[in-house]
């Protein structure tokens, strides 16, 4: 390696979740949003607090920032003015008294055993046992009549006690005393408990941005309800990296170029709400990239953008040129834009694999595969791309132990250097030509997550179907300025990639139930803010699952096996 220059390394964590409410009534379906909040986010930017000089870039979901801003007012006006909570289990953590009927209180339970078993659960014995019981409920007839309230609250209490990042546990008063109490938790216990939860909403994104104002970390962000951008240009890009895949009936998806850029606008707008800047770079949703949509991205002004090592793959294949590397930046001759590959290898590591080794050894590990690279002096820039949420709760302590370990060692490395992905283009890194780029998503360099099997393409029929409604009743102009704005918004919501990567039977069945659930509430809803019928489909689950992938199926990893 030649002395003194050290391998530039990326860490970007990617923060996302979909928009888990009903528009119409403002009530949350699932709770996953909060949920990652007080256990990931804050976490994720405390490991960074607490090293200042480790440098990382972390993607927002637009979408998501929204919906943290209004768990943070309802729980605020809730602590404030006594205003109705709108998601079932801060109700259930907040209720007074027992006023759920036996149906209620079974999904409640059922609902409390939705954790990690090893890491969550199994952690704390007075809420294992919780849980044993609610096993035991399921099973037997007539059970919840004799359901009493103090295991109601008990249970709900020890939900948010699990689901609690380890740096609240390890600092919050509040939090070790009712771990310490373990049972009969009563109002004003709880009552606190939703303190605790509120302060950890309305602060942690101001926490990001102060790291973004000093320059620790670079934030960016993502269209802004997450939609697969390639494929609402063009559906027949699937066939630039799956030639034999099946498509939906859905020809095109119409005005699908207005729809991106309409996603842009309206996510950057959403970001520079909350951060007071415009981000120099875009994680398109799912990595998913094409010509054209680099085309776009570089029309709206970012330096950046990045994707799954496997695009590069397929890419370079295509044009013979296989033997170079995803540790460079490259660029496509139509788009005044970097892209950024990332390290599938290094990043699944992390993702699928260090959760079941001791955090000295994974980064050693880690660390050892970084030193091999960087002794190689082609090499500019190792990304490594990954969910910063869903990992963690596979890992001990809510990964506590690897980050601080990964963060020391790196940010004091004498041959790697922890930078971002801004940083990178301002040290005026080689971007390598790139003559054709194929297609494809950071999972396999495929879009096959999201299109070209008989549900997923099912869901593109369904959504293509109230687009083409959508477009006819904006056509005569008789929805008001208000109602336009609600219907492109739920439009919007519609678009999102999530609901797609649940559809099909390889996902466990209880996930893909409740995405298949709330993505015909989404499209009903939109039918009847049109002022049209919805198609009578939509009463119909349309898709089932029966898998068991790893990690639950929330994550992918780059390269299939």
């Amino acid at each position: 390696m030649i002395e003194n220059k050290k391998l530039k390394l990326v860490l970007c964590w990617h923060m996302h979740q979909p928009e888990y409410r009903n528009l119409q009534t403002g009530n949350y379906k699932l709770p996953w949003t909060y949920l990652h909040v007080i256990k990931d986010y804050v976490d994720m930017v405390a490991h960074l607090e607490a090293t200042p000089n480790a440098k990382v870039v972390v993607n927002f979901a637009p979408i998501l920032l929204e919906q943290i801003e209004d768990y943070s007012n309802q729980l605020n006006d809730y602590l404030r003015n006594g205003t109705p909570l709108r998601d079932h289990l801060l109700i259930a953590l907040a209720a007074s008294k027992m006023t759920l009927n036996a149906e209620e209180r079974l999904q409640l339970i059922k609902d409390c055993k939705k954790a990690n078993k090893e890491r969550q659960i199994d952690r704390y014995a007075k809420f294992s046992q919780l849980i044993k019981i609610a096993d035991d409920l399921e099973t037997t007839n007539c059970a919840m009549d004799y359901v009493s309230a103090k295991f109601i609250n008990d249970i709900v209490v020890w939900y948010h006690l699990v689901w609690m990042g380890e740096t609240v546990k390890l600092t919050d008063k509040c939090v070790q005393r009712l771990i310490e109490k373990g049972s009969d938790y009563t109002v004003e216990d709880r009552r606190e408990l939703l303190t605790v939860i509120a302060d950890l909403l309305t602060h942690v994104l101001k926490r990001y941005q102060v790291l973004a104002q000093s320059g620790q970390i670079e934030l960016s962000v993502t269209p802004y309800a997450h939609p697969i951008v390639p494929l609402m240009l063009d559906i027949k890009s699937t066939h630039e990296a799956m030639p034999d895949a099946p498509l939906p009936k859905l020809d095109n998806y119409p005005g699908g170029k207005e729809r991106v850029e309409w996603h842009l606008k309206q996510g950057l707008a959403t970001f520079n709400r909350f951060f007071g800047f415009t981000p120099k770079g875009c994680w398109p949703s799912e990595g998913a990239v094409s010509s054209e949509t680099l085309e776009i991205l570089a029309e709206f002004g970012f330096d950046w953008t990045a994707t799954g090592g496997s695009v590069l793959h397929n890419s370079l294949n295509n044009t013979d040129a296989s033997g170079d590397s995803v540790h460079h930046p490259f660029k496509i001759k139509e788009a005044d834009i970097a892209c950024f590959f990332r390290d599938d290898g290094l990043s699944d590591l992390i993702g699928f694999e260090y959760s079941k080794w001791h955090a000295d050894d994974s980064v050693n590990n880690l660390i050892g595969h970084l030193e091999k690279i960087a002794m190689d002096d082609k090499n500019d820039v190792v990304s490594i791309i990954m969910d910063g949420e869903n990992a963690w709760e596979y890992f001990p302590n809510n990964g506590y132990h690897f980050l601080n370990a990964l963060y020391e060692r790196l940010a004091n490395h004498p041959s790697i250097e922890l930078t971002t992905f801004s940083e990178c283009l301002a040290s005026k890194i080689e971007l390598k030509p790139l003559e054709k780029l194929v297609a494809g998503s950071w999972v396999y360099g495929t879009f096959s997550t999201w299109i070209g099997d008989q549900d997923k393409n099912r869901g593109w029929d369904m959504l293509g179907d109230v687009k083409k409604c959508f477009d006819k009743v904006i056509a005569t102009g008789r929805l008001n300025s208000s109602k336009n704005k609600e219907a492109e918004i739920q439009l919007a919501v519609c678009e999102g990639s999530d609901w797609f990567w649940w559809f099909g039977d390889y996902n466990p069945s209880q996930a893909v139930s409740d995405f298949e659930e709330q993505f015909r509430l989404n499209l009903t809803n939109l039918y009847s803010l049109l002022g049209e019928e919805p198609p009578s489909y939509l009463i119909h689950s349309f898709t089932q699952g029966t898998g068991e992938p790893a990690m639950g199926g929330a994550m992918r990893q780059g390269t299939e096996d």
